[in-house]
Parts: structure tokens; C-alpha cells; sequence
């Protein structure tokens, strides 16, 4: 008995499977072509502060250094439309480290910019930021595995950094290194030079309008201070209060309006920085004091209320 064999297909099927195969790369085609090219801006700030501060004011320590992030922020955004000029932003993410991650008062208004998220690392007791460069990883990565964007600004000069470029590398995005000017040397590692697709260095004359040394601050008003003893709790009020006015004189009427709804709460956020700036000011801790906890609030809520 003879086995039948499978016939073979037929010379018009073959045509048709080529015709839709062409098909299908043709509307992939389009699509591709027809795509935006985006771009996102990766700021590690402990970088800016610190290579901003030395080639401006000579000095990396933060707290001498006075930053205008906005404008900062602003510029590089500009130099990337001129760099990429059929791109659109995505957006910029700028690094920091913060204790506990909770945002400062400058970390806060940086975030309230347009197209800006703040992405906050932890800080530790020396002040060193500890896990920005995993998140600037994780983002470059993620972003570029999902093909949001097909060029990646780096602003950094830190060696864990040649992981998060060769990720987004790896999902076909191109990494570009933009530096900070160091006066008799470099101060981005050579490794993470190696790695990228172009680099771009800025001068003294680019960072200068937004660098200046911070003013010495102005001696605080007497508050009793306490060393171990339990202050009462019109004294405590009297330290909520004070703290009142200089989160809104840092913060202005806007965010004045947005809290009063919520009395008597505050925003979990809200509340750890009144009781850090007041156990500052009080030089004890309250967390075993839930009445004085109560006082301090009062005081804060007093001074909000007779301002609005």
C-alpha cells in the first residue's frame, strides 16, 4: 500500500502568505515612522549641587551653596530641545537623597514644576544619598524596555551609573552623558564616559546665573531651649506657632489654602517636619509626649487660622 504524502502547498497560498507578511511589516513600518522621537532628562542633584558649587562658588558643601534648581532645570531643558529638535520631553527627573524620604521644603517646590518628578533617595547620617542610582536605573531601564523614549539625558558622574546606561542601551535607546566643569580635573568616572553615546560638558558661564553661595542666616529667635526637662505646654505651643510661620513664609498663601480644609489633621508629611523642626528648636524629643504633640499642633493650626 502506497502512503499518501501531505501536498504540497500550492504556488497561489505561498503568494498570499507573502502578500500578508509585507503587509504587516509595511503598517509596522508606518507605525515606526510615524512615532515621536522623546527624550527625558536624568538629574542626579547631589552631582549638580556638588560640581555646580565647586566651579562657581568653590565649594561642594551644599549647605554653602544656594541653587536655583527651576532655572536650572529650565535651561537643560532648553539645550535638550536645541540636542533633540524633532523630539518632545517626556519629562525630567531629578535625584535626591532626603531623610526618612520625606521632601524638604526646596525638594517640594522642585516637584510643584511642570514636567519635573522628584524621585528621593534615602540620607543618611553623613549626608550621603543612599539608593539614587538604583532608582535612576530602574527608571532608565524601565522607560526604555517600554520604548517611552529613545534618548536618555544623563546628568551625573557617579560609576554605579554605567549599570542603568547599559540597560537603557540594551532596549535600544541611545545615553547621553551631560557633565559639570571641574576645575584641574574631571569628576565624572572614566567608566561611565566609555559607556555612553555622547557627552557634553557645561561651563562656568552656563552654571553661574544659577549658582551663588548662600547668605549666613540670620540669628533665630529665642525660644526657651530644654536639655532633659519637660517643657509645659504653652511653651510648646508657642514653638508650634513658630514653626507656622516659617513653613508658610517658605511656602506662601497657595499652600495655606490647600491645608486648611483638613483641620484639624495635618498631611502625614506636614506633621513629621513640624515635629522635627520643633524638636530642634525644643532640643527634646516629643514622641513620648502625646499631649505636648497635641499642644505643638494647636499652636501651628493657631498661627495658620489668624493668617488666613
Amino acid at each position: 500500500m502506497t502512503e499518501e504524502r501531505p501536498e504540497a502547498p500550492g504556488l497561489t497560498e505561498v503568494v498570499a502568505g507573502i502578500e500578508r507578511t509585507n503587509e504587516l511589516l509595511t503598517r509596522v513600518l508606518a507605525e515606526v515612522a510615524t512615532t515621536p522621537a522623546t527624550h527625558a532628562v536624568f538629574v542626579d542633584a547631589g552631582y549638580a549641587y556638588a560640581a555646580a558649587g565647586r566651579l562657581v562658588v568653590g565649594s561642594e558643601d551644599r549647605r554653602a551653596i544656594e541653587l536655583d534648581a527651576e532655572g536650572l532645570i529650565e535651561a537643560f531643558i532648553d539645550k535638550a530641545r536645541t540636542i533633540f529638535p524633532d523630539s518632545r520631553l517626556l519629562r525630567v527627573y531629578w535625584y535626591d537623597g532626603a531623610r526618612r524620604r520625606i521632601h524638604t521644603t526646596e525638594q517640594q517646590a522642585i516637584a510643584e514644576l511642570p514636567d519635573v518628578k522628584v524621585r528621593l533617595g534615602n540620607l543618611n547620617a553623613h549626608n550621603q544619598q543612599k539608593g539614587v542610582d538604583s532608582l535612576i536605573r530602574t527608571d532608565l531601564e524601565t522607560l526604555a524596555r517600554h520604548r517611552a523614549i529613545s534618548d536618555a539625558v544623563l546628568v551625573g558622574g557617579d560609576e554605579d551609573l554605567v549599570s542603568a546606561v547599559e540597560a537603557a542601551q540594551g532596549y535600544g535607546a541611545r545615553v547621553h552623558l551631560w557633565g559639570i566643569e571641574a576645575p584641574g580635573g574631571r569628576n565624572q568616572a572614566d567608566p561611565l564616559l566609555w559607556e555612553v553615546d555622547s557627552r557634553r560638558t557645561f561651563d562656568r558661564d552656563f552654571c553661574e546665573p544659577y549658582v551663588t553661595r548662600r547668605t549666613a542666616p540670620e540669628p533665630p529667635v529665642e525660644v526657651p531651649a530644654h536639655r532633659g526637662t519637660v517643657p509645659d505646654r504653652d511653651e510648646v505651643r508657642f514653638v508650634g506657632a513658630r514653626v507656622a510661620s516659617e513653613w508658610l513664609g517658605a511656602r506662601g498663601p497657595d499652600a495655606l489654602a490647600e491645608l486648611l480644609p483638613g483641620h484639624p489633621y495635618l498631611p502625614g508629611a506636614v506633621d513629621q517636619e513640624l515635629l522635627v523642626a520643633a524638636e530642634a528648636l525644643l532640643g527634646l524629643s516629643l514622641r513620648g509626649h502625646a499631649d505636648l504633640r497635641r499642644a505643638l499642633r494647636d499652636g501651628f493650626w493657631d498661627h495658620l487660622q489668624m493668617r488666613f
